[in-house]
């Protein structure tokens, strides 16, 4: 078990924090979605059924959404672009060494060679998917609780709702990665794999020694 715990820990510890906020989020917005039922007359659900609803899953995905758009973006972008002095950025190819510059080393297919960027940019349009069709059934059972009509999935997506969810998530994971990015140009934390050594140069790229 220590041993599993050494080789684990950083994963184990992001997921424990993960299923700890996405229960404080289910509890929080079973308590709002509630809320809102009782202010459009409508019965309450219990716990259990509002795990199932389109209003969990459509903040859910939402989010998700947002994230593996980042990262997708981020795997994709730092192929071919580089910022000079940047912890996150590959070095530039005076930078690199021979190791790296080997073509031999390079794995052959398209699968091993993009495997990453494929299943992030796959979970991305998955949970897109999943939030579009969520966040249509929760509008439209609002609707169909005022006594207005449904709208069809392109109607829906006429309308602002949908992409104001979208947009005001990805801006904000865009502006995450633009800080980091340039943030491990300048400053350092000693042990994070994420920084350059304190002893580079605020000029050096990457973090590789």
């Amino acid at each position: 078990m220590k041993r599993f715990w050494t080789d684990n820990a950083l994963s184990l510890v992001l997921v424990v924090f993960f299923l700890m906020f996405w229960l404080a989020q289910a509890l929080t917005g079973w308590a709002v979605h509630n809320e809102e039922l009782e202010q459009l007359r409508q019965h309450t659900l219990t716990w259990p059924r509002y795990l199932t609803s389109s209003h969990f899953w459509s903040t859910t995905a939402e989010n998700w959404e947002s994230e593996f758009l980042q990262m997708a973006a981020f795997v994709i972008f730092t192929i071919y672009l580089r910022q000079r002095g940047s912890a996150e950025s590959n070095p530039y190819p005076d930078e690199q060494t021979e190791k790296q510059k080997q073509v031999g080393a390079v794995p052959r297919g398209f699968w091993r060679r993009n495997s990453l960027s494929v299943v992030l940019v796959g979970l991305f349009l998955g949970a897109l998917v999943l939030h579009l069709f969520s966040s249509w059934g929760n509008s439209n059972l609002e609707e169909q609780a005022r006594g207005r009509t449904a709208e069809s999935l392109g109607q829906f997506l006429h309308q602002p709702e949908f992409w104001f969810e979208s947009f005001q998530n990805w801006q904000s994971e865009f502006l995450a990665v633009a800080v980091i990015v340039v943030l491990t140009i300048f400053l350092r934390q000693i042990g994070s794999s994420q920084s350059k050594a304190l002893s580079d140069p605020n000029e050096k790229t990457g973090d590789d020694s």
